[in-house]
């Protein structure tokens, strides 16, 4: 009996392992550790410094660097249940910092719509560590689910890690993003103590605030501004650095806080343009009861300040400073005298927020239609970010004279991939005349502004840029939604392409919508003509005489077919 019964058993765990296929991150053909830096120098491993960083930089600052402080796994998947397990080598907790932030992982999703969603579920931490998020919802639009970002152990060294999946669901990893990122030197704050989650690191935060890479260089007690580690960034082309590092040099000199400020800032402006962000310490929670912590805070902070004016007088260009007092640090927002609690790392992330939204022209306002997301709605036809890689890839490449911005009306003119609704017009005479597809089927423009901050019109100068956006917003968001958010967008595109003749389209008929969607070009006319954008009329070509979507020119009510696009092209090429 007792046989037969064991014999049972070990079925019954042979079937549950059978049911749940395994992925290792580090055993995929194309690197998937995000926001790593030397990515293809450190190869298959969790740490953040290549080997030969080991030779140059303290013993303390090597071991900091294999921590997995801000890295990143993003990856497709429609399963209902995902489980990770992995190994670490340190200890899981300390005593002002939980096991769950300082070796745990957390695990965001990005819906269709470009919505995030934290998952929740249960966790145990052992010689394996093991994670299992249960009954995840799908979309809405198609049976591939959700984009995951699992984000890693902020102060723990991973030394192996699995993702499991029902063995019915698909998964698969999305490669090493190609966009410049976001480079940030700093102590344990910038590492993330004291977080509850490494979602709540300030770093991690305002990487989905931005939904940008953020590469973390921080090393708890160890991030005094050395040379070594400005050499070893400098080697990163980035869109913005942060020096972040004040809490790590109290027991310098104010000479000294200044000499490795101006040699930092000197250093990567000999090769670099981009933006360099210069913070103040946020001073210490007992500062008004401990004279000597106020003073130490105030002499840094006055040291680098001095440092950053004597810079601007020497004429270093594209220098920025975040005071403590945008920072706003609350009394409770630290779990000791510096280091913060998730509200303190809020509280720093919305800040840094503030700041890299105007230091990198990407502001978002209080409407849908002034936020920029994502959005993953028909991937049975196009990946809209392998999409989105691939024309930035192509701009960089080519001669981009004019550019047309869109949905699946521009996307399937004469784009690739997806369907092909007008080849031969947009083959024949939108190619010739210069044009390069920026249309995106299922784009709304909210999912147009994100496209123009991830650098669709970034590095090269166009003739003419056309904007025909807006029909899929319909439904969704009231007439003035839509025509602000296309005045807003169509701000960020001048700001881009300041020498470009801007034009905006009106939307094209739609069946069953021919008079709202004539109520609303008139108001897209009078703010175009108000803001020195060209207005262009293509619809009126598409309607019967009684004003209704002339069906002949049509494939679905909405979408033209070759008839139609042919009569299109001549008012976007007048």
């Amino acid at each position: 009996m007792r046989t037969a019964f064991f014999i049972f058993s070990l079925l019954c765990v042979a079937n549950l392992t059978a049911q749940t296929r395994w992925y290792d991150p580090m055993q995929e053909s194309r690197h998937v550790i995000q926001n790593q830096g030397w990515t293809e120098e450190i190869g298959k491993s969790y740490q953040r410094l290549p080997d030969r960083a080991k030779k140059v930089v303290r013993e303390p600052v090597w071991g900091l660097s294999e921590n997995s402080a801000g890295l990143a796994i993003h990856f497709y998947t429609n399963a209902t249940t995902i489980e990770i397990r992995y190994g670490v080598k340190g200890s899981h907790a300390m005593p002002h910092m939980p096991a769950t932030g300082k070796t745990g992982v957390d695990l965001y999703a990005v819906d269709s719509d470009g919505k995030w969603r934290v998952a929740t579920d249960r966790y145990n931490f052992g010689d394996t560590i093991s994670y299992t998020f249960s009954n995840l919802s799908q979309s809405k639009y198609h049976k591939h689910g959700f984009e995951y970002r699992l984000y890693l152990p902020l102060y723990n060294t991973v030394t192996w890690m699995k993702i499991g999946v029902p063995d019915s669901a698909e998964l698969r990893f999305i490669p090493v993003l190609a966009e410049k990122p976001i480079v940030v030197y700093g102590t344990s704050i910038a590492q993330g103590g004291c977080a509850s989650r490494p979602g709540m690191g300030w770093t991690n935060i305002l990487s989905r605030k931005l939904d940008y890479p953020v590469v973390n260089l921080a090393f708890s007690g160890n991030g005094p501004l050395e040379k070594e580690l400005v050499d070893l960034m400098d080697e990163m082309d980035a869109s913005l650095y942060i020096f972040d590092c004040l809490p790590n040099m109290g027991n310098l000199s104010s000479e000294e806080v200044i000499r490795r400020t101006l040699y930092g800032v000197k250093k990567l402006r000999e090769k670099h343009d981009a933006p360099i962000l210069i913070v103040d310490h946020i001073g210490y929670r007992n500062a008004e009861l401990n004279e000597g912590s106020r003073e130490t805070a105030e002499r840094m902070n006055e040291a680098s300040r001095q440092a950053f004016d004597s810079l601007r007088r020497l004429g270093v260009k594209n220098i920025h400073h975040l005071h403590k007092d945008s920072i706003n640090m609350p009394m409770d927002g630290c779990v000791d005298n510096i280091h913060p609690t998730d509200l303190g790392m809020q509280v720093y992330a919305d800040a840094y927020e503030k700041i890299v939204r105007k230091i990198l022209n990407m502001p978002v306002g209080k409407i849908t239609t002034t936020r920029p997301v994502s959005q993953r709605r028909e991937p049975d036809i196009y990946e809209w970010k392998e999409r989105h890689a691939a024309i930035l890839k192509k701009l960089q490449t080519g001669n981009a004279e004019r550019v047309i911005i869109g949905n699946s009306i521009t996307h399937y003119w004469g784009g690739e991939p997806g369907r092909e609704h007008g080849s031969r017009s947009w083959r024949e005479e939108m190619e010739p005349a210069g044009f390069v597809n920026l249309g995106f089927g299922w784009d709304r423009v909210e999912n147009v502004l994100w496209r123009v901050y991830h650098g669709e019109l970034d590095g090269y100068r166009a003739k003419e840029v056309v904007l025909m956006i807006g029909t899929n917003n319909l439904g969704l968001n009231s007439e003035n939604e839509i025509v602000d958010g296309l005045k807003f967008l169509l701000d960020q595109i001048r700001v881009r392409q300041p020498n470009a003749v801007i034009k905006v389209v009106g939307l094209l008929p739609r069946r069953g919508k021919e008079e709202v969607v004539r109520t609303i070009n008139r108001q897209i006319s009078e703010m175009a003509a108000l803001h020195n954008y060209r207005y262009v009329d293509v619809g009126s070509r598409l309607l019967t005489a009684d004003g209704k979507v002339d069906e002949r020119l049509f494939l679905d009510g909405l979408h033209p077919n070759e008839k139609g696009y042919s009569l299109i092209v001549e008012d976007l090429l007048d």
